[in-house]
């Protein structure tokens, strides 16, 4: 270990990715989080925790902020199986033997508040308390996480230069502007707690603070373009090797980058939860209710407009990254979408791997690509317009495969939850056959082209198109192109 000027130790040139975790769980107790414990069982039930690790979710037509959170760990975000895989860790690392995880230490109100000092609380005022004290708990939590990300993940990362700083910054965003933000808010929340521990009025110090979160529109904004260049650098054996010591280190909690990262989006989204819990418990007479019903108002129109510029920025993601093979496919629906309605991996009915697009008025079929190692897709024939658009929801076993496609389909398991979506122009019918990953995922694909119909054409969007007169219609023979990175001509 070397020494500097100062005579103080200097130690960053010299760690590795490995030495440097090991570093972090003896000596960062400030940031590390090594001793934070969470318990193994709480005596209330709290209110719902807002994650991005949620079930399964489908490609439903849903707020941005939530369908962010929601699709980018899944298959019917913007990964792709056409992406190479994550390269294995280093044969080392499987020696790593697995570590106790350390668990944060999460209280009830009711654990500290001082009988002694206080009074007698009807189950109510306990209650509203209790959602007092999960707000704030909630901050501290959030602030812990926030500084463990910067301190744990982004300045090693710089510092051993695993990666770049513009790469870094990137990735993390505005994350260090947040952490101020919640300290002011923590620290307000704490003033107003009297000695006993209990808390009279919180309205007011939240009507005076949301304001602050117009801060998470950039934040938000760029989660999708952070998490597609995170997943990217997840190829480089360094980047993987490192994240996955630290995943394997008592400080993550097994929470992955990502998981960190994603974790000012869900608190976003809780706030109104939040909010509208403690406003329940809240007596119609109490002076503070007033002042909660003007923040539940106030949090509501934040979040609303935060959802809208960060479904814009999705949008225009998605359609920077749109490869037209010919001229012919640009359409002006998809340059002047605004929207995504939603987006995820179908197949066709040779069993390929497509990528759809729904956008605001136009449905977009494509194949997932790499060029210049950034995740794009190429358009597969021709963009259908929402309006023209003739949908049909296909019985199990009761589609008809013919030719080659037969013996593909041997399997009845493989004939399930298909759809047909079709579209005439100039005389030419192009027809895609979609099967989904299940049923409820072949559902909800419904949904959202129903409810994009009902946008357009209120009047048509209730039946089902003609597309749908020969439920035993064949899908059409695809011509053996299908299956290369060159669009099929209509």
């Amino acid at each position: 270990m070397s020494v500097d000027r100062s005579g103080r130790n200097f130690l960053w040139p010299h760690l590795t990715a490995k030495s440097y975790i090991y570093f972090m769980c003896l000596c960062s107790p400030g940031v590390c989080v090594c001793d934070l414990q969470e318990p193994s069982s709480k005596r209330v039930k709290p209110l719902s925790r807002v994650t991005s690790l949620a079930s399964l979710i489908p490609p439903v037509k849903a707020a941005p902020l939530k369908r962010i959170g929601q699709t980018l760990q899944r298959s019917i975000s913007f990964r792709s199986d056409c992406r190479p895989e994550i390269m294995a860790p280093r044969p080392w690392a499987k020696q790593i033997a697995p570590a106790i995880t350390k668990r944060r230490d999460s209280k009830l109100w009711s654990e500290t508040f001082d009988l002694g000092l206080g009074h007698m609380l009807s189950s109510t005022e306990i209650k509203r308390q209790e959602a007092i004290f999960e707000l704030s708990q909630g901050e501290q939590d959030l602030i812990e996480d926030l500084k463990l990300a910067k301190k744990a993940y982004r300045d090693p990362m710089l510092k051993l230069s695993i990666m770049t700083e513009h790469e870094l910054n990137q990735i993390f965003g505005t994350l260090d502007s947040l952490i101020p933000l919640h300290e002011d808010l923590l620290s307000r929340l704490r003033e107003a707690r009297k000695p006993d521990g209990s808390t009279d009025h919180v309205g007011h110090i939240l009507v005076d603070w949301l304001p602050c979160l117009e801060t998470y529109n950039s934040y938000c904004s760029n989660q999708v373009a952070a998490k597609a260049l995170l997943d990217h650098k997840k190829q480089d054996h360094r980047v993987h090797d490192f994240l996955q010591r630290c995943l394997e280190s008592p400080f993550s909690r097994k929470l992955d980058l990502w998981s960190f990262l994603d974790i000012p989006r869900s608190r976003l989204v809780k706030y109104p939860l939040l909010l509208r819990e403690i406003l329940k418990h809240t007596p119609n007479d109490h002076p503070d209710r007033q002042h909660l019903h003007h923040a539940m108002n106030m949090i509501q129109s934040i979040v609303a407009d935060i959802n809208t510029q960060t479904g814009e920025s999705e949008c225009r993601y998605y359609k920077e990254r749109l490869l037209y093979v010919e001229s012919g496919q640009r359409d002006l629906l998809i340059d002047s979408s605004r929207i995504l309605s939603c987006h995820g991996e179908l197949k066709n009915n040779r069993g390929a791997k497509l990528h759809v697009f729904l956008f605001q008025d136009v449905l977009v079929v494509t194949r997932a690509v790499t060029q210049n190692e950034q995740l794009c897709y190429q358009l597969h024939r021709q963009p259908i317009p929402v309006r023209d658009l003739e949908w049909e929801d296909l019985q199990d076993g009761e589609m008809r495969l013919g030719g080659s496609i037969r013996g593909a389909f041997s399997n009845s398991e493989r004939t399930k939850n298909f759809f047909r979506v079709a579209f005439r122009s100039g005389g030419q019918l192009q027809t895609h056959c979609f099967q989904a990953s299940d049923a409820f995922n072949k559902q909800q694909w419904l949904n959202c082209i129903r409810q994009a119909k009902e946008a357009v054409n209120p009047q048509t969007a209730a039946r089902c198109s003609d597309c749908s007169a020969d439920a035993s219609a064949e899908c059409p023979q695809m011509d053996p192109t299908d299956l290369t990175l060159t669009p099929v001509k209509t």
